[in-house]
Formats: structure tokens, C-alpha cells, sequence
């Protein structure tokens, strides 16, 4: 079992710039690809992006490309979401998901085998 605890949201301006992280337990944390999904009331879980195992893949959604960046320490069993330029269409409680399976990570929540309770990320205006 793995557990994951995300942290890092909070309440900013439309503009402003948070860091989220994300630990993971466990040791085998370096072989899994990590994702970032998020979702807003009402809505359905929304990708934002994934890293591959070693880090050395990046894929995000279009909404947030050029904007935010996901990267991880392996060492630390953390993965990361730089977020710039919010807006506040980006207010969602986001969530971080690990694939046990795949290399690279994949768009669909169905991919992920755990995930974490989620923190809060609103923008105002």
C-alpha cells in the first residue's frame, strides 16, 4: 500500500504562483510515474499532468501548458507541481495519483493505482 499526502494549496490572487508537493511512502517510489489531477465542484477528475519513473518524460494538459511544471526527487519520494500565471479557472482541489504499471504515466485516472486526499488550490480574481 501506498499512501500519498499532498500539501502546498492555498487561497492566492489570479497571477500568483503556488508549489505543491506530494510524498509518497514507501521504497519504490522511484519506479512509479507520478500525475497531478484536480478537480472543481461539479466537474469531473481533470489531468493536469504526469512524470515518468525517472523523470525524464513530461506531459501536460492543455490548460496548463507553459504554465505549470511537474518534476520529482526521487531521493525525497516527492513529486512536485510549479504552478504560474493562475487563473482562476484553475481553482480545484488537486490531487496527486501513482501508476505502478506504466512508464510514462497516462491521461486517464483510471491508469493510477493510489492517490492522495487532495489540497485545495482557489484563485481569485
Amino acid at each position: 500500500q501506498v499512501q500519498l499526502v499532498e500539501s502546498g494549496g492555498g487561497l492566492v490572487q489570479a497571477g500568483a504562483s503556488l508549489k505543491l508537493s506530494c510524498v509518497a511512502s514507501g521504497r519504490f517510489f522511484s519506479t512509479y510515474a507520478m500525475a497531478w489531477f484536480r478537480q472543481a465542484p461539479e466537474k469531473e477528475h481533470e489531468f493536469v499532468g504526469a512524470i515518468a519513473w525517472s523523470g525524464g518524460h513530461t506531459q501536460y494538459a492543455d490548460s496548463v501548458k507553459g504554465r505549470f511544471t511537474i518534476s520529482r526527487d526521487n531521493a525525497k519520494n516527492t513529486v512536485y507541481l510549479q504552478m504560474n500565471s493562475l487563473k482562476p479557472e484553475d481553482t480545484a482541489l488537486y490531487y496527486c495519483a501513482a501508476d505502478t504499471q506504466s512508464v510514462n504515466g497516462t491521461r486517464w485516472p483510471s491508469g493510477y493505482d493510489y492517490w492522495g486526499q487532495g489540497t485545495q488550490v482557489t484563485v481569485s480574481s
